[in-house]
């Protein structure tokens, strides 16, 4: 209680990068937590964010993120977190079909095992307007007859980053139910926290909405258990 009272009354911009810094000191194991902000914001969001970070610790998030990760999610983090995206509703249908096949190419012959290194995917990814990547799964379901999040296998960074920017609330609904369960790791549990905190004001009715029907119960309820 104590702690969700603190994130509450932080302004907005400075809760983001405190969360940012412990995600970072946290290593591999918080990365997620990285994702989650930088694709569940707005673009002016992020970038208060960046500033506020900048002013609390005297260096970037994005020289941060780059000295601190050292493993294959480096390119892809620091590309999320130094994004500012186009947050209008126009959109190309010659450039989502292009992003389109360029995924669909670069998942079919990469290795699996690498794709969140691919620049091509880290691109389209950490550049487009959340409105055109909705576009490109949607087209890349209707092109090719299959589900890109199934395609990408087991790289997990790169279905949270397209969960986060495509369809937050039914990432924030695993995340929740995540945290709910009797086995939850310390990050798990102070997920409940920090959804409940950042989300009221912004998506929790879409939130809820989304986990009655992911999980047939509803999710008072289950807060309540």
């Amino acid at each position: 209680m104590e702690d969700a009272v603190v994130q509450w009354t932080m302004h907005p911009w400075e809760r983001d990068a405190r969360m940012a810094r412990k995600a970072l000191k946290r290593g591999r194991q918080a990365y997620g937590l990285l994702i989650e902000l930088a694709c569940t914001r707005s673009s002016d969001e992020l970038l208060g964010a960046r500033r506020a970070y900048q002013s609390l610790y005297s260096e970037s998030i994005e020289e941060d993120v780059a000295s601190r990760v050292d493993g294959i999610e480096r390119q892809l983090l620091v590309a999320l977190v130094s994004s500012y995206r186009y947050d209008g509703s126009k959109t190309n249908d010659q450039a989502i079909k292009l992003d389109t096949q360029k995924l669909e190419k670069a998942i079919s012959i990469g290795d699996k095992k690498q794709l969140i290194k691919d620049e091509e995917i880290v691109r389209i990814l950490t550049t487009r307007s959340k409105i055109h990547l909705i576009a490109v799964i949607k087209c890349y379901q209707e092109t090719f007859n299959k589900n890109i999040i199934e395609d990408l296998d087991e790289e997990s960074s790169l279905k949270d980053t397209i969960y986060c920017l495509c369809d937050p609330p039914q990432y924030f609904s695993k995340i929740l139910d995540s945290a709910m369960k009797a086995n939850a790791n310390k990050n798990e549990k102070e997920a409940l926290t920090r959804v409940i905190v950042t989300r009221a004001n912004v998506d929790m009715k879409d939130i809820a909405e989304e986990y009655d029907r992911q999980y047939k119960t509803p999710l008072t309820r289950r807060l309540k258990m």
